[in-house]
């Protein structure tokens, strides 16, 4: 481990331990996983210059980003995707590769300047999969951020933004195609988002650990009854 200022990683999944722990051998690294251990962090080492957040559910104050260099991990090619359930919108529109976006987090949502960028493949049968992948191409980017001091840029393009996914809209697709319906399978299957599922009368499927085989949906399936008021 090198004499180098300590860093913060925000990381509240589950998927982002293993890359951290491997990002520890070379550098000091302090773990936050809540924004009441990220305040204490923060309080408790004054040499700090920069917050890597891998994969955060909370909004960042900007008597943070204002006074940290805070670079936030982005799953589409930044302008485009702006917003909330980026693998989720990027698979519901047919991508099958993506950019994983590093940048500097600003007052616009997803707006800062870009340190770089690097393919991320869609492919996966669950989300967690695409997940545990892109955390670990992020931490390949953080040392290349620190070792080469990259010097962020503005972003170039078109704005599209994406609207974050509500509950609802993870209710199986009436559909006879079924590689849009194991998309949407395998898309929902982590932990964040509820899961694929489909209402059968009292009946309440929920479907997890999908694969494609001769033509056919294989899948986990949960069954739960609905209680109505």
């Amino acid at each position: 481990m090198n004499d180098s200022p300590p860093i913060i990683l925000a990381g509240s999944r589950p998927w982002n331990r293993t890359e951290i722990d491997k990002l520890s051998i070379s550098r000091k690294v302090i773990e936050v996983s809540t924004r009441e251990e990220l305040d204490n962090a923060l309080k408790l080492n004054a040499s700090i210059r920069f917050i890597f957040f891998l994969h955060w559910s909370h909004i960042v104050p900007l008597r943070i980003t204002d006074n940290y260099e805070c670079v936030c991990f982005h799953m589409t090619d930044l302008p485009y995707g702006r917003g909330g359930s980026p693998l989720q919108n990027l698979i519901a529109r047919g991508h099958k590769e993506t950019k994983l976006t590093a940048f500097r987090m600003v007052q616009v949502l997803d707006g800062g300047p870009v340190y770089l960028k690097q393919t991320l493949s869609l492919n996966g049968s669950t989300a967690e999969e695409i997940y545990m992948r892109a955390s670990a191409l992020s931490c390949k980017m953080i040392m290349q951020i620190l070792d080469e001091g990259i010097e962020p840029q503005e972003q170039l393009g078109e704005v599209v933004e994406f609207a974050r996914r509500t509950p609802e809209q993870s209710a199986l697709p009436v559909t006879a195609n079924l590689d849009i319906i194991y998309d949407h399978i395998r898309m929902l299957d982590a932990e964040g988002y509820p899961h694929a599922f489909l209402d059968v009368g009292n009946l309440h499927l929920e479907f997890t650990r999908s694969s494609r085989y001769d033509g056919k949906i294989f899948a986990n399936v949960q069954i739960t009854r609905i209680n109505y008021k």
